[in-house]
């Protein structure tokens, strides 16, 4: 016994077969879009350099991380934030004076991020550090808050002018 089919049966079967055709289609080529992304650059892990590269007591600027690398009194690498506490101002580091200075409203950090004067609740941020392959990696998507104001783990006091001088206030 065979079941006969009829032509709305069997237009009514094309369609559905074709819109399913259609759905998968769209679906499949979607996926690109739908899937998460691991994040590189800014946001997410950004490499950089080998840790010999870090000195000893100076400041490395790694810009597609937005972030400074340094070396605290221990000689423990860090990686600090460019960001200012206080406002979100990017606060470079002065080679003249040895310290941060945010140009907005005049926050001053120590080379290790550390507060020292100014409007700004803490130090700079700082973001977690792992070593692949021989090189640092910054976790920019992860950040972990600056030091609280007061006391200092280095002692390197301002080394001459300050380079944000009436540029605040």
């Amino acid at each position: 016994m065979t079941e006969s089919v009829d032509r709305r049966q069997f237009l009514t079967r094309l369609w559905l077969g074709c819109a399913g055709l259609f759905v998968g289609a769209g679906l499949w080529t979607s996926w690109d879009l739908i899937k998460p992304l691991t994040a590189t650059g800014f946001g997410g892990k950004v490499r950089a350099v080998s840790p010999d590269a870090v000195p000893e007591s100076g400041v490395l600027e790694i810009r597609a991380a937005r972030a400074y690398l340094t070396r605290d009194a221990d000689g423990e690498i860090i990686a600090l934030s460019e960001k200012c506490t206080h406002l979100g101002c990017r606060v470079p580091f002065c080679q003249s004076s040895g310290q941060f200075e945010c140009p907005c409203h005049g926050s001053n950090f120590n080379r290790v991020g550390e507060y020292r004067a100014g409007p700004a609740p803490r130090g700079l941020d700082r973001y977690p550090i792992e070593e692949e392959n021989g090189l640092l990696v910054i976790d920019t998507g992860s950040t972990i808050e600056g030091p609280s104001p007061g006391g200092e783990s280095i002692d390197e006091p301002a080394t001459g002018g300050a380079c944000a001088e009436g540029t605040h206030g």
